[in-house]
């Protein structure tokens, strides 16, 4: 019986790619249709990491205008709308992702996507990226009944990408990730250049890294060989 291959899930937004500039800036045409002040990249960009749901409520409550359930699933629309249209205008991956990809995929790794980002956006963002084929899944917040920081979210990516749950291992920057990797008994590696509203290195992953040259060591520690 041939065995299932060792993972490698890896978030998105933070994580493979700085998408910072293109999120923003949606989420600051929507204040500005609002005739709300605009917030500068370097105090929202610890907002994003949990969707664009959350980035709204975020935005718009530090814009000074808290949003009502009605209220957020209409700006939700036109988010997705006007960034579906704008999801690589600024966006690029992290120094070393494709090195670092390289590596793990000669070690017999496969390699998943589990991120917030809605399935079709963090798709065509990979695919412009030059990525997408990298990976056996891509699984975004609607793709199954549960998202980050639930467990089940990477769980299903690690069966949907034909990974070893046993001898799997996520990459993430956020609370969302780690939490959710860690309930779900999976050891996680946090970047430290992502999105996160407190340093990676007190959320409690397994191994913390500032750069994707010290993944592959990273990940050898923490996984069985292939």
């Amino acid at each position: 019986m041939t065995s299932l291959p060792p993972i490698a899930v890896f978030d998105l937004d933070g994580t493979l790619a700085e998408t910072a500039g293109d999120l923003v800036g949606t989420l600051n045409v929507l204040l500005a249709r609002e005739t709300l002040p605009t917030l500068p990249l370097a105090e929202a960009r610890d907002m994003i990491g949990a969707g664009a749901k959350a980035l709204i409520q975020r935005g718009f409550a530090a814009a000074g205008e808290p949003l009502p359930a009605d209220k957020l699933d209409t700006l939700f629309h036109d988010f997705l709308e006007h960034y579906g249209a704008h999801l690589c205008d600024h966006s690029h991956l992290y120094p070393g992702v494709v090195e670092a990809l390289d590596a793990l995929t000669a070690r017999g790794f496969a390699l998943a996507v589990c991120t917030n980002k809605i399935e079709a956006h963090a798709v065509e963002l990979l695919g412009a990226l030059g990525i997408a084929n990298r990976f056996a899944a891509i699984c975004g917040r609607e793709t199954f009944p549960y998202f980050k920081p639930d467990p089940r979210h990477i769980t299903l990516t690690v069966e949907r990408a034909g990974g070893d749950p046993a001898r799997a291992v996520m990459v993430g920057d956020s609370r969302a990730d780690i939490e959710a990797a860690k309930a779900a008994g999976i050891p996680v590696v946090g970047v430290t250049f992502g999105y996160t509203d407190l340093p990676v290195a007190e959320l409690g992953a397994d191994r913390v890294i500032s750069h994707y040259d010290a993944l592959a060591e990273a990940v050898r520690e923490l996984v069985p060989a292939a």
